[in-house]
Formats: structure tokens, C-alpha cells, sequence
């Protein structure tokens, strides 16, 4: 009775957390990576969702998930807006500690980890969180779901401080000088490098 019991709840948290991604609007590939489902059980819970929210439509985004490093650096909101997830993503524990100088010193990757359904609910709390700060935000959460990955493999975007002030930014990886945020870089006379700073963040 144990064995099913424990069984039921694995399955319970994990349609659980596909409602919660269908909510965010999660492509059905996302969805399928973060829990497990097929794809068919994975359409049956939207038609379900859509049921028990009396009908409100729910976009089902298809194609490809967002891959563009660019868009989080693209502009001065952008910037902020990446480095407000990048914080919160760390108070939840998907972003672990890494070695981050404020100089030009060596940063340490985090390693890649697999999506789980309890990673994925620390997810959907830290998305949440995002847009509570953020009001009207412009990370949607396959976004926020790339950007999670891509500052964890560190080869594209990396989570850094800003040489000035420490406080938390997302910048580009290949970034030649030390990265400065939008605060620091609005208060004094812009370097070269500063094309290349992120927007803070409050640690």
C-alpha cells in the first residue's frame, strides 16, 4: 500500500505542476522536459484547465522555446528585468553559489541540472515572484525557463556583480570589462565597456 500510496503523490505532484506550467503558458515540450508526461495526458490537462478556469483561454504557444541570449542584454529593461529573475532564482535555490569577482577574475560554472518536478515548482515560485516585483514584466516564462538554463551553463550569460555597487546583474559571458549596472553607469562617466553592463539588481 506504501509502494502505491508513494506513487500517487509522485503522479499527483507532477500533474499538479503541468497545471501550473499551463498556466504560465508553457509550450507542451516544456511542459513534457519539466514532468514527465506524455504529450497526449499533457493535452487532456489543458482541456481540463481550460474546464475548471470556466473556459478563460489559455494560449498554446508552438514552435520553438526562446534560444536568443541577446534578447535578456538587448536594452536597459531588458537588463534589469534578467537580473531581478537572476536574484530571485538565487533565494530559491536554482542558482547556486558561484565564484563572481567584480574585476576581470574567473567565474565558476554551475553545473547543469536536470529538470525535476521539484525544481520545477521552485520554478513556477521564483517566475511568480519575478512578475509580483515586476508588475507588467517582458520574461515570459519560456523565457525565464531558457534564461534559468543559460545562466547554469555560463556559456552564453553569467550572473555577475557589478564592480561599483556588487549588486546582482546578468551580463554576456565574453563581456571585456568588469560589468557595471545601469545605477553605477547613469552616476558617472561611461567607459567603453559599459555597452556591455547589466541591469541590477538588489542582492
Amino acid at each position: 500500500m506504501r509502494i502505491s500510496d508513494d506513487r500517487y503523490s509522485r503522479d499527483r505532484l507532477r500533474l499538479d505542476l503541468a497545471l501550473r506550467f499551463i498556466h504560465h503558458e508553457a509550450r507542451t515540450h516544456t511542459i513534457r522536459a519539466w514532468t514527465g508526461l506524455t504529450d497526449d495526458r499533457i493535452r487532456k490537462l489543458y482541456r481540463t484547465y481550460l474546464h475548471e478556469a470556466g473556459g478563460t483561454s489559455v494560449p498554446r504557444h508552438r514552435g520553438k522555446s526562446p534560444r536568443q541570449a541577446a534578447f535578456f542584454t538587448r536594452s536597459m529593461r531588458m537588463r534589469r528585468e534578467a537580473a531581478v529573475f537572476a536574484s530571485v532564482s538565487s533565494l530559491f535555490g536554482l542558482i547556486t553559489p558561484q565564484t563572481i569577482t567584480v574585476d576581470r577574475g574567473p567565474v565558476e560554472r554551475t553545473a547543469q541540472v536536470a529538470p525535476t518536478v521539484a525544481r520545477g515548482a521552485l520554478l513556477c515560485e521564483a517566475f511568480e515572484t519575478y512578475c509580483a516585483l515586476m508588475g507588467e514584466s517582458q520574461i515570459s516564462f519560456e523565457h525565464a525557463v531558457y534564461l534559468l538554463g543559460a545562466l547554469l551553463a555560463g556559456d552564453e550569460l553569467r550572473v555577475a556583480h557589478c564592480r561599483d555597487c556588487t549588486s546582482v546583474l546578468v551580463t554576456d559571458r565574453l563581456a571585456l570589462r568588469a560589468p557595471v549596472c545601469n545605477e553605477c553607469t547613469g552616476t558617472r562617466k561611461p567607459l567603453a565597456g559599459d555597452l556591455n553592463s547589466g541591469g541590477s539588481a538588489p542582492e
